[in-house]
């Protein structure tokens, strides 16, 4: 019987356990749930919102019905607290056994595999189907991903810079609301800045680019053992999925002299897209004042009160936003605010 794991007592015992063969006991979770047998802790499993993790079976016991009953249960508890839909990282050679329980395998890396329960990605590439332009109407497509956290000149240079070298070039707006700015904020603001840009075609990325699900280091600003991988899942998703179910042959990005974290991501995309039959394509950034265009200069200047200084940095239709009554609410949280996100 799955039970939750409730006491300070019961938590020891579930590292204990994960520890013991060799995996890592992350705090930070909604659930932790776990199986007994005559007393002895023998399965666990947790939930992080939309997140199952740290699931362990104990190794003599892994081809019984308790992979089931630990995700099963994590699977109730989920939808329970109102998500619909579920998220599972394990090993590729255990994918099989998740899908057998009605899990989905998304993509699968070298060395992990993430699977989702509840068809979500399957309906959000249907709710985008009508966007989609046939690549034999209008030409190659290609793509950017971005957060605009806001969006700039910058950003602005980078979306023009791609639409020349393509037929369609589809912009995908970051989703995860870890920013300064909402994501509704930043995807108005980067559909106004490109709406006289025929080529373009704005949509969100939901929970299946640069999110914190298939790419949390990006959001935790951390030193990660494991964000190498999760930048090649990242990119892995975006290359077998995404693309494909766009017509995309080429993914543009600009360099990036500030952001050491953004620097590798871009390594990871030169490393993985070419192998799915994406050209990864960077481009120059755009400078004012000697220095590159980035969104934490903008939220800088925005801290300090140097309104003076935002003309050179953003579009008119960003500047009308950042001096609206919307735009000083976010600049009032913005005191003392380190985002880091461009």
């Amino acid at each position: 019987m799955v039970t939750q794991l409730l006491s300070s007592g019961d938590r020891a015992l579930a590292r204990a356990f994960l520890e013991a063969q060799g995996l890592t006991f992350e705090p930070g979770f909604d659930d932790l749930v776990g199986v007994f047998e005559d007393g002895a802790l023998v399965a666990c499993g947790a939930r992080a919102g939309d997140v199952l993790k740290m699931i362990a079976i104990d190794p003599a016991r892994q081809s019984g019905s308790l992979l089931g009953e630990l995700a099963g249960e994590l699977v109730r508890l989920g939808i329970a607290a109102g998500h619909d839909g579920l998220f599972v990282f394990t090993h590729p050679a255990h994918a099989t056994s998740f899908e057998a329980l009605g899990f989905e395998l998304l993509v699968s890396h070298a060395k992990v595999a993430l699977l989702e329960y509840g068809g979500r990605f399957a309906a959000w590439l249907a709710s985008n189907r009508r966007l989609v332009r046939p690549t034999a109407e209008f030409g190659p497509a290609g793509a950017v991903v971005v957060n605009c956290n806001p969006f700039t000149l910058g950003h602005r240079h980078l979306v023009e810079e791609a639409a020349r070298r393509v037929g369609t070039l589809y912009v995908f707006v970051v989703r995860e609301d870890r920013s300064a700015f909402p994501f509704e904020a930043r995807l108005r603001l980067v559909r106004e800045g490109t709406r006289d840009l025929a080529k373009v075609v704005v949509l969100d990325t939901s929970r299946y680019a640069v999110s914190a699900v298939t790419f949390p280091a990006y959001f935790l600003g951390r030193t990660d053992p494991v964000a190498e991988i999760q930048m090649e899942l990242d990119a892995t998703l975006f290359g077998a999925r995404i693309a494909p179910a766009f017509g995309v042959t080429r993914r543009f990005f600009g360099a990036e002299p500030y952001c050491a974290t953004t620097r590798a991501y871009n390594a990871a995309m030169q490393r993985v897209l070419p192998g799915l039959g994406v050209e990864p394509v960077e481009l120059a950034r755009l400078h004012a004042g000697g220095a590159a265009i980035s969104a934490s200069a903008v939220r800088a200047a925005l801290a300090t009160g140097d309104d003076a200084a935002l003309p050179a940095l953003v579009p008119p239709t960003t500047l009308a936003y950042l001096l609206s009554d919307e735009g000083l609410a976010v600049r009032a949280r913005l005191g003392g605010a380190k985002g880091r996100h461009a």
